[in-house]
């Protein structure tokens, strides 16, 4: 680079040069450019470069330039940049006559940032409807600021080589915007146009229609005449047809064996605020509006408008929706051609990982969709919708995919050796850790499938390629018999398994950082317990590493087994036997499952509540059998009445073991009693809460414990969260709920890595 001749002249002389280190999220985020061109605007001369994760500047200017410039790099970074000023040091004029972008630097252990998938901007889709620009209609428009990142990395460092773009070369347009620092595509890997990059085609039996408008054109038809298409987008396929159709809707759920499960619907982004559609189907308030439009463009659940012009069956038996806005150009041209809400459910068998490759999705969606719209950028890995709901007057994820993973942390603690956490047997994600470091991955699904079990396999050892780093410890569910727990013995590396609950816990502890001992309720439907029963309904005491369980519920068998999950009607008999009690409602039963009961023949011994949420759902009427897990917990939160009930009040006592057991069985009693559905959900619900309470109370009393956790796949119901935490917090104690971490089992890996750390850095003493 040259330099003007004499750094001591008199137009040198009020000058001063600084160095600057930004670190964050700096990479494949448009930032370098933006350095650029805001050096430029300001009169800055000097360089800036990646080194090794993090963006090194020189910069020369008067003290107020200077300041201003240090000032914007954090301030008026880009949106999808999150920069911290590291250093700031003095140094030496070198008299620069310009600004320039250096060639990336190596040397050092380079801080990888593995970027999420970015929804399209506001300029790229201002562009897209522009008939004078050259990328008109184009439904794989992008730039720095938006697209697919995570999806189409096959290796670090995020260059267009290492992404499976590779194989589109730039036509001379596209190379010059791509090369040009001052234009927004400058080093946009995925970048792409009609000329030279990926383009459509729908398949329909033996018809193909090739080319992105006639494709896009031939799949509006199909879904305007009540047809069922399958769509690859960014991470995925989604099983898309018209909201309204009855008929379309019910094929569908036909087809793909999923009678009840609530599906999420695309509404186009009309008017002002974006959301007039939305508003049409649902009442957002503010926040969830919010979270609608974030960047991540997630699935909000937000409450349903009564009047709504939907198929009943598109969330049957619940009083809300999941709703999402378009977040890929091919979204919105296919939304602005249709005018109305779309299904636009995983395209996946349930439970799986959803299908990103083409002959994959016509060979196993073949049965269930009518056509296909395909495209040509290949799907690197999967990456499901996430999923935000508001609990207790906050957003919380209970979904990680598209756009929020893979979700980077900071570790409370530094770890020695680098670790992967197997997660979860259900909504099972990966977790990778390394000096102080956590990275979770996107939703994998149920390990049930061999191809769950595949996709898993794969996820795991792909987050040590992309991050560089290889794992030398692994922990796992304590249960032995789960797959991902098996596949971790089998690794050849050391192992730690890590109680189900614990991990709860750990992941709690972990988000907010606690060391301190604290109470945490781990309430879900069932988890491998230390004593071999099937624990879901605990007080643990402690912090990381070193959990006691202090309180808990009087067990009940489950006859049957896992066969509860999908005939919960067995656990309210069991209740009802345990309890001695009269159910004038009772299903018919064979009498052999009574004497297998008895005998506690294939009825394993439980203390879960969301088993007790199973059975409350059979007694108010909300369900029968269930077609999927949590039908009736999610049903019955949603009849649940506004108005005020006396819940009843649990006898709390200490075993024999020293452990305080509440007694469900009054509950159980008065529900069996029976009346109407609103009434016996709202007792339910308020009396699980006033519980949760008299249990933190004599826990406060016996451990002066002031802080009290909430996790566990129960806390995700509404009434319940908030129910609790108010009576919590009149009754003075501190309560924490996971508002980034899922508080579901996808939050699993993240505690499991926690709990490990902890136990690798102290003896641990339980």
């Amino acid at each position: 680079m040259q330099r003007v001749p004499d750094a001591a002249s008199p137009a040198n002389h009020d000058r001063q040069a600084r160095r600057l280190t930004i670190g964050g999220r700096v990479q494949a985020v448009g930032y370098r450019p933006f350095v650029y061109r805001l050096a430029h605007r300001l009169g800055i001369t000097g360089w800036v470069y990646n080194a090794t994760g993090e963006v090194e500047i020189a910069a020369e200017g008067s003290a107020e330039q200077l300041d201003r410039f240090a000032r914007d790099l954090v301030e008026a970074a880009p949106p999808l940049a999150r920069p911290k000023l590291l250093a700031a040091r003095p140094a030496d004029v070198e008299a620069f006559d310009a600004f320039r972008i250096r060639k990336s630097h190596g040397g050092g252990k380079p801080r990888i940032h593995v970027p999420p998938d970015q929804f399209a901007c506001a300029d790229c889709l201002a562009e897209m409807r522009d008939p004078a620009e050259r990328r008109h209609r184009y439904p794989f428009i992008n730039c720095t600021q938006c697209g697919p990142r995570y999806t189409i990395i096959r290796a670090m460092p995020y260059d267009r080589p290492n992404t499976t773009l590779a194989d589109f070369p730039l036509c001379p347009d596209c190379h010059a915007e791509y090369t040009d620092p001052l234009d927004r595509r400058f080093h946009a890997q995925p970048l792409a146009c009609a000329e030279c990059g990926p383009h459509l085609s729908f398949h329909q039996g033996t018809e193909r229609v090739a080319g992105n408008d006639p494709a896009l054109a031939a799949c509006v038809a199909e879904i305007e005449a009540g047809g069922i298409v399958a769509i690859r987008g960014i991470g995925g396929y989604h099983l898309v047809c018209d909201a309204a159709n009855e008929t379309a809707v019910g094929e569908l759920r036909k087809r793909k064996h999923r009678p009840d499960k609530p599906l999420a619907l695309m509404v186009p982004a009309t008017g002002g605020d974006g959301l007039d559609a939305v508003r049409e189907l649902a009442r957002p308030d503010a926040q969830q509006a919010e979270c609608l439009t974030d960047p991540t463009r997630p699935i909000v659940l937000i409450p349903l408008r009564p009047d709504a012009p939907l198929a009943p069956s598109v969330a049957p038996g619940l009083d809300e929706i999941g709703l999402m806005l378009p977040y890929a150009p091919l979204h919105e041209l296919l939304l602005e051609s249709l005018g109305r809400a779309l299904v636009a459910t995983s395209g996946n068998i349930s439970g799986e990982p959803v299908i990103t490759d083409v002959s994959e999705a016509e060979s196993r969606l073949g049965a269930v969709a009518d056509a296909f719209l395909h495209h040509n950028r290949p799907i690197e890995r999967p990456a499901d919708d996430p999923v935000i709901r508001q609990v207790a007057g906050r957003p919380r994820p209970i979904r990680l995919g598209r756009g929020t993973a893979p979700m980077e942390l900071e570790l409370p603690v530094r770890l020695e050796q680098p670790l992967l956490a197997t997660g979860a047997f259900l909504k099972n994600t990966v977790a990778l850790a390394w000096d102080e470091r956590v990275v979770i991955s996107p939703h994998v699904g149920d390990l049930g499938s061999r191809r769950s079990r595949d996709v898993f396999e794969r996820l795991a050892a792909d987050l040590q390629s992309l991050y560089g780093v290889e794992a030398e410890h692994i922990a796992c569910d304590a249960h032995p018999d789960f797959p991902n727990s098996r596949w971790a013995r089998e690794s050849g590396l050391p192992v730690t398994p890590i109680q189900h609950h614990a991990a709860h816990a750990g992941a709690l502890a972990g988000e907010f950082s606690l060391t301190e001992p604290i109470v945490v309720f781990a309430w879900d439907g069932v988890g491998y317990g230390e004593d071999g029963s099937l624990w879901g309904g605990e007080a643990l005491l402690g912090a990381p590493g070193d959990w006691r369980r202090v309180a808990s519920f009087r067990r009940f068998r489950l006859p049957g087994g896992d066969r509860v999950t999908h005939q919960p009607w067995r656990t309210a008999l069991s209740l009802v036997w345990h309890a001695g009690i009269d159910w004038s409602d009772a299903p018919p039963y064979d009498d052999l499952l009574r004497q297998a009961w008895t005998r506690g023949f294939n009825s394993p011994p439980t203390s879960a509540v969301g088993r007790l949420f199973d059975a409350a759902a059979v007694f108010a009427g909300v369900v029968g059998d269930a077609s999927h897990e949590g039908q009736g917990p999610m049903r019955l939160e949603a009849v649940c009445s506004p108005d005020q009930v006396e819940p009843v009040d649990l006898p709390l006592e200490r075993d024999d073991e020293g452990l305080w057991r509440s007694d469900w069985a009054p509950l159980i009693q008065h529900l069996a009693r029976g009346g109407s559905r609103e009434h016996l959900a709202s007792i339910f619900h308020e009396s699980m809460a006033l519980n949760l309470l008299r249990q933190a109370e004599i826990l406060r009393r016996e451990y002066d414990i002031e802080t009290v956790g909430l996790t566990g796949g129960v806390f995700q119901n509404r009434r319940l969260a908030a129910s609790a935490i108010a009576r919590l917090e009149n009754a003075g104690f501190k309560v924490l709920l996971p508002e980034t971490v899922p508080v579901n089992d996808a939050g699993i890996s993240f505690g499991q890595v926690i709990e490990t750390a902890a136990r690798l850095m102290t003896p641990h003493k339980g």
